[in-house]
């Protein structure tokens, strides 16, 4: 008689252990994609360029508090570290973002997360919130180097300390800002392909393109065009923001009585963004 029929026991069991459900996927996936950004639990390959940039941005901040040690100004404060690595960001992002989404849509694990309790918002929430905690990273730890030196050569004792926080902590708003503007676009861009090289161009792309249209809109003979030009590139965008929250004029952007629009546009893009980044993960998993 054959035993082709035949079922061995070959010694594999019935999981026992908890059941952790969606918010221990959702931990996981942000971890992963946290660690995936530094390129930590990967080959030193993965690791050049994020710590590459990383370490310009905290070389940048280091030199700028020496200089604060020993002449008592800074060369840039914290909301002009995060418009000098602007550039930097735009690059990092664009190697980033792909590694976190365009890896999954290539490699076709999305239906296996999908078919676990994970939804499609929970898949969203944990990539955005890891590629935000990364630029925040990038950007705040160079900013809270900066306040040390800020606070511990103070010479005016804990008012000193207390003063210096108080610059630091719109810093990081400022900072978070970016984050999430970077993080939103790049992830929505490198959620339409599987090719990262695509990817990583597209996202250079809507960066690098739309700060020419500002420059064209600042020329046109009509002030209300000059005063919104900003509004044309995401970077100029983030830059209107902090001239109409500081009041500024000195920035090199005029934004007139329009200061409003900018916040305003700022919210809007990141939520469309982030709805649109929804959408299309939802459509995946409908599939």
């Amino acid at each position: 008689m054959s035993e082709a029929g035949v079922i061995h026991d070959i010694g594999y069991q019935r999981y026992q252990g908890p059941r952790l459900g969606r918010g221990a996927l959702l931990g996981a996936l942000y971890t992963h994609g946290l660690r995936a950004a530094f390129g930590l639990g990967r080959s030193a390959k993965s690791k050049i360029f994020p710590w590459g940039v990383a370490g310009i941005v905290l070389l940048v901040a280091v030199i700028n508090a020496g200089v604060r040690s020993q002449t008592g100004t800074w060369l840039f404060d914290y909301y002009q570290l995060d418009d000098t690595m602007s550039w930097l960001v735009i690059f990092f992002v664009a190697v980033v973002a792909p590694e976190l989404v365009s890896r999954d849509i290539r490699s076709g694990v999305l239906p296996l997360y999908f078919s676990r309790p994970l939804r499609a918002a929970d898949y969203v929430l944990a990539k955005v919130s890891a590629l935000v905690t990364a630029v925040f990273l990038l950007l705040g730890v160079p900013q809270f180097i900066m306040f040390l030196t800020g606070a511990f050569t103070t010479k005016t004792g804990m008012r000193g300390v207390w003063h210096e926080l108080g610059l630091l902590i719109p810093g990081w708003g400022y900072s978070l800002l970016w984050a999430f503007v970077f993080a939103s676009i790049s992830l929505l861009v490198a959620s339409l392909t599987g090719k990262r090289a695509f990817a990583a161009g597209g996202i250079v792309a809507v960066f690098l393109m739309t700060a020419p249209v500002v420059g064209v809109l600042s020329v046109l003979p009509s002030q209300t065009a000059n005063h919104l030009a900003g509004l044309a590139s995401p970077m100029s965008l983030i830059n209107g923001v902090e001239i109409w929250l500081r009041d500024r004029n000195d920035l090199g952007l005029d934004v007139g009585d329009f200061g409003p629009i900018f916040g305003i546009e700022a919210f809007c893009l990141i939520v469309a963004c982030l709805l649109l980044l929804l959408a299309r993960y939802r459509k995946v998993a409908s599939l």
